[in-house]
Parts: structure tokens; sequence; C-alpha cells
């Protein structure tokens, strides 16, 4: 992680966004060469599931027309318009697949940044000797980046970004006004940035803001956005050709969508724009160091959530704001292997009360939905949790206190963490150790 990653005092205001900090490499920690074989290896999972996306869509169409075929003639007779629509359905993933190589091509700036070109290249007979090895969890997450990419930056998707990021963006723009505050030194954290169009938005209102992503998929994503993308509605990708179910019409499963709706490289923020990777956790320590964190489907993403909010506690400055949009969906619940708390907003508002924050607004009900197909038959639709917390200005951190109760507890024996802690404030543990940044 670069020095940069670490909340500074000050980052040079930039006039456009497809720029990387020229130190920013010189200023990553020398990983061992364990770390670096395990990078290297985390890298190429996700370039092999990216380069695999097409012969991984095109079992699911070959299993559908192998039945289809083994049917009698006079149902394969009724079934011939249904049979070009397979067709049609190859055709869009083939585009697909183009939108992913060009993204893998230009990606080379962010690529070099998490190791050498040679560390992380995956050629295609590699791919091919170690199908097994790419995880069908893996392919889901490819075709959730295509889903993501219409999300954040086509006109399709515009309602569910009015839904999730509007009411951020006017809490935010309450509570820092423009004219009360020079708005290029607010300084505001996005966790979960995922392809970063809030993270824009906020910086494009004058804010100084900083993304914060764990993977690897919308990282590459974003990249090929933020910097990459010099003209509006350029590419064209099929994100619901996935669906086969609950389609009114053919076309729904083949309906075209264009990206970016704003080039974010023709049309630069007024603010300076950051996006850092990472663990949320193990990147951000430096306390009082943002004035506003901006969650958006963030927060229920932790095995343990009080880890969340404690570290949004511990990073604001006093006096400082989180603002927070989503449900309560808990992704490492019931999933083999992991641990999970699952606690009810009942508690949380407990627990966020109890971290030291002060409710100025909380609302239940919110609904916003997450990359859904405009025209499915089938919608889900979450009641969103919103709020609005307040760091007071004379805070402590109150997880000072339960460490020395906790310390009581176990006879006040000695910090065997303090040397793992010390490591992790200049760089990360396992995964992501790397940033980008558009400065």
């Amino acid at each position: 992680m670069s020095d940069s990653q670490q909340p500074s005092g000050s980052r040079k205001h930039s006039s456009s966004v497809n720029t990387i900090d020229s130190n920013a490499e010189a200023n990553q920690p020398m990983l061992n060469p364990e770390e670096a074989e395990e990078e290297r290896k985390n890298m190429q999972k996700i370039i092999a599931a990216l380069r695999y996306y097409q012969k991984y869509c095109y079992s699911r169409v070959n299993k559908t027309e192998s039945y289809l075929n083994s049917l009698p003639l006079h149902h394969q007779g009724m079934l011939v318009k249904y049979r070009n629509h397979l067709r049609v359905v190859r055709d869009c993933i083939d585009e697909n697949q183009k939108v992913i190589r060009k993204m893998l091509r230009d990606n080379a700036g962010l690529i070099d940044m998490v190791g050498s070109c040679e560390q992380v290249h995956v050629a295609q007979k590699d791919i091919d000797g170690h199908i097994a090895k790419i995880r069908h969890q893996d392919m889901e997450h490819a075709q959730s980046t295509l889903k993501l990419i219409a999300r954040d930056w086509s006109d399709a998707c515009a309602e569910e970004r009015e839904q999730s990021y509007k009411p951020i963006i006017e809490a935010v723009e309450e509570f820092f006004k423009p004219g009360e505050f020079a708005l290029n030194e607010v300084k505001i954290l996005v966790p979960g940035a995922g392809l970063g169009r809030l993270t824009y938005e906020l910086a494009c209102r004058g804010y100084d803001c900083e993304g914060n992503e764990y993977s690897y998929f919308m990282l590459i994503a974003s990249y090929f956005v933020l910097n990459l993308c010099t003209e509006e509605n350029k590419y064209t990708l099929y994100p619901w050709v996935h669906q086969y179910v609950n389609n009114l019409r053919m076309a729904d499963q083949v309906a075209p969508v264009r990206f970016p709706d704003v080039s974010p490289a023709a049309n630069p923020p007024k603010g300076n724009i950051m996006m850092a990777a990472g663990d949320f956790l193990e990147v951000y320590k430096t306390p009082n160091s943002y004035d506003c964190v901006a969650t958006c489907f963030f927060i229920d993403c932790a095995n343990n959530i009080v880890d969340f909010i404690e570290t949004i506690f511990r990073i604001l400055k006093p006096g400082g704001v989180w603002v927070n949009l989503g449900p309560l969906l808990y992704h490492f619940s019931d999933i083999q292997g992991e641990n999970s708390i699952e606690p009810t907003f009942e508690n949380l508002e407990l627990i966020i009360k109890m971290a030291g924050f002060e409710f100025l607004r909380c609302e239940t009900g919110v609904r916003t939905k997450y990359a859904q197909n405009p025209q499915s038959m089938l919608k889900s639709e979450y009641e969103s949790l919103f709020w609005i917390c307040r760091k007071s200005q004379n805070a402590t951190d109150p997880t000072d206190q339960f460490d020395d109760d906790a310390d009581e507890l176990v006879g006040g024996g000695s910090n065997n963490g303090s040397a793992s802690s010390s490591r992790y404030a200049d760089c990360y543990s396992n995964g992501y150790r790397n940033a980008y940044q558009h400065q």
C-alpha cells in the first residue's frame, strides 16, 4: 500500500481522472516471496475467470441445445424461434467477451501496480490447462461484474442509482454545503466503492473523495471505466444474457446496454478522486482522518460488522459524519467455512451508539434495487436502511476501554498481536496491498 492510501494531510488537486500517481509503485511495501506468489495467484485467478467467461457461458447454451436436439422432431419444429434465440445469446456472449478482452488489454497500468506483467500474465494455454481450478464462484463474479458495469455506468440503470446514491449525495451536501466549506478540503471515504460511480459523483461536486475496493473484478472494471473510456456510450454489453428465466420477451434477455453514460476521462471531477485497493479493515488504521464516510450496500459484507463500525468511528474526524444506505444481507451468513454474526437492526442501532455515534437521522423501508434487469418478470427489491450518524467533537475511542476490560479479564496479559498490528499500519496482510490513484 502506498503512503497515499493512508489518510494524508494533502493531495494535489487533479484536473483529470485518467492519471496515476507516479510515486505509487515506488511507495509500495516490498513483499516477501511467499506474499508475492500469493498476490500473483490472486490476480491469475481473476484474469483466468474473465478470460474463460465465453467458454463458461457457452457451456450453459450447449447444455440447452443438447437437450433441445433430443426432443421429438415435432417439438423441435415448434421451437425454431427459440433455437434461433440461443444463437443470438451466443452472439451476445461473444460481444461481452470482446469487452472483457479490451478491459484486460487496457488494464496494464493497474496490473503493473499489483506486480510485473510477467508475474500476473496468464497465457491462454495456462487457462486451458487449469480449467478445473477456476471456481464456479469466480465465474459468477465475472458475470456479476458485467451487471455492475450496467448498474453504475449506463442509462438503463439510472433509476437504481437514483435510489441508492442520491440520498447519500444529498446528505453529504446537506452537511458540507457549498459556500460554507472549502469542498476540496472535505475528505470523504467510500468503502466498498465497487465500480466507482458514487466516488466519482461526490468528486464531481468538488469533494476530495477516496474509494476503497477489495475485489480485483471490481478494480479491473472500474479502472477501465474511470481511466480508459474516453467517449460516452462507446461500448456495448449484454449484462442480462445469463438470465434464462422470467423473461417476457426474447429481446429482454439480449437487451444491449451501452456504457459509460458519462466518460470520467472526458469529464474529470472538480474534486480529487482516488481509488485504493485493499481490505477495508487492514487499509484504514489512522484515526481522525476523514470528514465523512459514505457506505452503500457495504456494511453487511463483514464477517463481524462491529469491526466495520469501530473502524468507521476511528477514522472519522471528531464531528465527522457517517452516511449509510443498504440492507443487512450479511454476505458470509450460511457460507461453508466462513464465520458470521448477523445482528438485527434493533441490535445494530444499540451497537452503533455504543461505538460512540450519535444518530442524526434514521429511516427504514427505503426501497432499493441492486443490479436488476429492468425488464425482468422478477425483480428483487430491498427495504433498505438509511442513516446519518455523527462522531462527537470530544469523542474518544470506546475500544480503548473495552481493551482494558479484556486485559483485566485475562489477567492483564501482554498484547501478543502488537507486532502484527504495527505491520498492518503500513501495509496489507493477505490480499490486495496495492492502490491505483487518479491524481
